[in-house]
């Protein structure tokens, strides 16, 4: 399993007329949390698109516990409880300031080489960072 944490502030925009994050921004908030959990591996999107491959997303689940609210310091807790392949799935954690969890979820995206438009595996660099994470003792 690899896990990142990553803080963010909830903006004004982002919420409705009660101060409440708005239901759709938490997949926004996944994206923080998967982007900054390839940070982490040293490895970005950005990369990953620049060797040409994308990464679009394929299922997207959310559970709600209790609302983010505006101005709120909230931290993203990303997950890869699985060892990617054709697919990648990420499991999430929202939590507020006061620890208190405010929403799970995950999102389960393909690999996909843009130049055939057909998936692929995940690219080897990026299964090498994560197998020390995975090895079994």
């Amino acid at each position: 399993m690899y896990t990142s944490e990553t803080k963010l502030r909830v903006r004004y925009a982002e919420t409705d007329q009660m101060g409440y994050v708005y239901y759709g921004n938490y997949a926004a908030f996944y994206e923080v949390g998967r982007v900054e959990l390839f940070r982490s591996l040293g490895f970005s999107y950005k990369a990953l698109e620049d060797s040409g491959i994308m990464l679009p997303v394929l299922e997207l689940y959310s559970r709600f516990f209790k609302p983010a609210r505006y101005d709120e310091e909230i931290t993203v807790k990303a997950y890869l409880n699985e060892k990617p392949a054709v697919k990648i799935r990420f499991d999430y954690e929202l939590f507020n300031e006061g620890s208190e969890l405010l929403n799970t979820g995950h999102t389960t995206l393909v690999f996909v080489d843009m130049a055939r438009n057909k998936p692929c595996m995940a690219p080897p660099d990026f299964l090498s960072r994560l197998q020390p994470y995975f090895d079994k003792p």
